[in-house]
């Protein structure tokens, strides 16, 4: 089975040298918080902070490949999509290439996957579904 990268941020992105990516869990709902990229996107002031919400997630991962790695070729997709963009991968996802995952339930049917490609990190997670929201700028 192939994979398919749907890229799904439109107007937005991690601030590309220290997005500081936090990981906030509440039951099976994770909130990805970062800053935003205010070089890319005016709307954006440089301390704005966004924050990716995911329901009824019931795996997520934070951790390796860093950019340097992805430039590399040292991601588990090679480098078939551009670093630094927010997807939903369809088909395979290869999920036994990684085995950091922090499990927070049982698999569902509706289940999709999340890859964002972060500067010193990749996110990925296991949710029914997504919303990007503005945060509080309490990071500091």
């Amino acid at each position: 089975m192939t994979t398919n990268f749907k890229r799904l941020n439109d107007g937005w992105n991690a601030e590309p040298n220290a997005p500081n990516p936090i990981v906030e869990i509440d039951g099976s709902e994770l909130r990805l918080l970062f800053f935003a990229n205010a070089f890319q996107f005016p709307q954006y002031d440089q301390d704005d902070v966004l924050q990716l919400r995911f329901c009824d997630c019931w795996r997520y991962r934070l951790g390796p490949t860093n950019d340097e790695g992805w430039y590399k070729g040292q991601c588990r997709f090679g480098m078939a999509i551009p670093w630094g963009e927010f997807y939903e991968l369809i088909g395979d996802v290869l999920a036994d290439r990684v085995s950091d995952w922090t499990l927070l339930g049982s698999p569902s049917a509706d289940s999709r996957h999340f890859l964002f490609y972060l500067r010193d990190d990749t996110f990925e997670c296991d949710a029914g579904s997504w919303e990007l929201l503005a945060a509080p700028n309490s990071r500091n």
